[in-house]
């Protein structure tokens, strides 16, 4: 087989629609579709291994937890598990009084009698069926023409008209859809619709669910809202259908795609969890929905526990999310960059209660779908100081002085470097109290005594120094300057800054200090302690220690 030099030339351009006065790229999503999941049926068709009824059933009632109020269970017709379970469902009383099931048929009278049979005793129920129009499924797949396509659509809504006019004790929901509306002619795929709205008669209470699938995504999204605004204008009984999509992925597009197909008038919308589905998968209602309640909009699904949603997903599908995922993923509200991190900080920094959300780079708060700050800020070796002080912060109280931020980042790096890997906010904490906390040698406080009198401080502080005890002994206006004064090396205290860490009974002191050792290069120095000027006597001890440890480094 030869092969083309510009193997492009196999393919040809979508076809554009005729629509020089298309009002949807001014229109504003306001409130929520209505959505439908097809985890249980499209979903678990497309999986290696379908799940067995277990797993289904706690599907389901993760997607009742979600807040799903049509759910497309599955395709009796076609499997003896699906068939089952459906019964389960019903027999069961698994389905809440507020949720409608759905189920899926092709349009072939045996298969819809099976249905029917599946559904017995059901409250409420939706009954799907389709048949493909595209042109070349009519001629390499069905070998049939338009007219034939159509009769096909036209017989099958009457048998399940017929069989439904049967069962009065069900209220009962239709739904039709011509299969790969996408590549479909648009004016033929009115014609076939308005030929099963004429079976149906629907009214507007009870409207018909015309699902117009983008089973193959063939072009860009504003050719499929196009698309479906033209049908809009054009089907019979506008006001008795519901517009329903179906959008999969294959341009990567699927969740544009469905959004302006909602603002091109489409009432109701199709997919699954994470965008499992055949091929590249049915667009994802989480990446839908939360996009809607970033902009201030009530998507009437609970994704609050995110975590837990994901979990299930992930169990039943043996798929795991993608680390990247929109919103779900484990990264996505993950920053590594150092500028990044500074940016996020100063957002959770200044945020206030029940303002508006407008922290940089996060465009929902992770508190809202169940994540914990701490999954926000990650560190590796191209973190920076604002990542290391936020997780430090968050985790432990302490909120490092700025210029310290600049030296510990300095030492997380050095460390993030040497072993390649991310760190977790415990082995920064344990990186701080190794480089500043455990800083004892050559001089270790052991103890201290204070006498202040009429704002003059008098310290003895008992200090080891090679296994030896000595005790030195200053006076000040204060602690601090007190022990300086008896210190044997000169000093300069740069800065000094404290805090509490926690509050009442279990309250410590954490007091930073940064000075410089016979002229040298500042360095920083820290101390937690219950007593307040024990902290601020470790800190000097720790800054002190540092200073000379780095001198004797330098010099050997």
């Amino acid at each position: 087989m030869s092969m083309l030099k510009d193997p492009s030339r196999k393919y040809r351009p979508f076809t554009q629609i005729a629509l020089p006065d298309r009002t949807w790229p001014d229109a504003i999503i306001d409130k929520a579709p209505i959505w439908l999941s097809t985890d249980l049926r499209d979903g678990n068709q497309s999986l290696i291994e379908p799940m067995d009824a277990e797993k289904k059933m706690r599907f389901f009632k993760c997607l009742l937890a979600v807040g799903l109020k049509e759910i497309e269970v599955g395709f009796p017709s076609a499997s003896q598990t699906d068939f089952d379970f459906v019964r389960e469902l019903i027999d069961g009383g698994h389905i809440p009084d507020d949720v409608t099931i759905q189920v899926l048929t092709q349009a072939r009278d045996d298969l819809i009698e099976r249905t029917f049979e599946s559904l017995k005793g059901a409250r409420r129920a939706i009954v799907h069926y389709y048949n493909a129009c595209a042109p070349s499924f009519r001629k390499i797949v069905f070998n049939q023409d338009k007219a034939g396509v159509k009769a096909i659509a036209v017989a099958a809504g009457k048998t399940i008209k017929r069989l439904a006019d049967a069962a009065p004790q069900t209220q009962w929901g239709f739904e039709y859809s011509p299969e790969v509306f996408s590549s479909t002619e648009i004016d033929f795929a009115v014609e076939v619709c308005n030929a099963v709205i004429e079976v149906f008669q629907p009214t507007t209470a009870n409207r018909l669910i015309l699902n117009l699938p983008a089973t193959v995504e063939c072009a860009t999204p504003n050719n499929y809202a196009d698309q479906i605004e033209w049908f809009g204008r054009h089907v019979d009984k506008r006001d008795s259908v519901l517009i329903s999509v179906h959008t999969h992925n294959d341009r990567g597009t699927g969740v544009a795609a469905t959004e302006l197909a909602v603002m091109a008038g489409a009432d109701r919308v199709e997919g699954c969890l994470f965008g499992n589905g055949e091929r590249t998968g049915n667009v994802c209602l989480v990446t839908v929905a939360l996009n809607l309640y970033t902009q201030g909009i009530n998507p009437q699904l609970d994704f609050s526990d995110i975590d837990t949603v994901r979990k299930v997903v992930e169990d039943c599908n043996q798929i795991p999310v993608h680390p990247r995922h929109p919103y779900a993923g484990d990264l996505v509200h993950t920053a590594f960059s150092g500028s990044h991190q500074d940016a996020i900080r100063k957002g959770f920094a200044q945020r206030k209660d029940n303002a508006v959300w407008e922290v940089p780079y996060l465009p929902i708060d992770p508190a809202d779908i169940g994540r914990d700050y701490e999954a926000v800020i990650r560190v590796n070796s191209q973190s920076g100081k604002g990542g290391i002080a936020f997780l430090l912060e968050q985790e432990y109280g302490i909120n490092l002085p700025r210029r310290m931020q600049i030296e510990f980042s300095q030492v997380v790096q050095k460390e993030t470097d040497r072993l390649g890997l991310e760190m977790t906010a415990v082995q920064i904490y344990t990186l701080l109290e190794r480089e500043y906390l455990q800083a004892t040698a050559p001089y270790a406080l052991k103890g201290h005594r204070l006498q202040e009198e009429n704002g003059t401080s008098a310290v003895d502080v008992e200090v080891i120094e090679a296994g030896e005890s000595q005790h030195w002994r200053g006076i000040g206006k204060g602690p601090l300057e007190a022990l300086v004064a008896g210190l044997p090396v000169t000093v300069e205290i740069m800065d000094y800054s404290e805090h509490a860490i926690g509050a009442g009974t279990n309250a410590k002191a954490a007091a930073y200090i940064e000075l410089r050792v016979k002229g040298g290069r500042a360095l920083h120095g820290v101390g937690i302690d219950e007593n307040l000027t024990t902290a601020s006597f470790r800190a000097l001890f720790s800054a002190l220690n540092r200073a000379l440890g780095q001198a004797a480094e330098q010099a050997a």
